[in-house]
């Protein structure tokens, strides 16, 4: 069975999967959160220590706009609101598992 080759172009699957998920956080966030139902930003910040809190709420209003995460406001005062990951942002389970394994297999060579 033949392999159909992947061209890169501006919209090739990898380029697009890069811009959805690429980045030092995106995908540690994306873990977190597929771990946990819901999450607050201070609740992420304990989970991910060496994150900045400028560079998380940045990371997370770009997964909100991919329609990764969604941003829950209750509308409290004081301001009160979660992050959860969607169907879609759950498509990402298996591209972690196997990072994971391909970094288990790397430390172990």
């Amino acid at each position: 069975m033949k392999k159909s080759k992947i061209y890169v172009t501006a919209r090739c699957p990898v380029r697009t999967t890069l811009e959805m998920i690429g980045g030092k956080w995106k995908l540690i966030i994306l873990q977190q959160l597929l771990d946990n139902d819901e999450l607050r930003l201070s609740e992420l910040k304990v989970l991910i220590p060496d994150i900045s809190e400028k560079m998380l709420i940045q990371e997370l209003k770009t997964l909100v706009e991919s329609k990764l995460v969604i941003r829950k406001n209750y509308g409290e005062i004081p301001p009160r609101v979660g992050y959860l990951i969607t169907e879609k942002g759950k498509n990402i389970k298996p591209v972690i598992k196997e990072m994971v394994n391909f970094a288990v297999l790397y430390e172990q060579q």
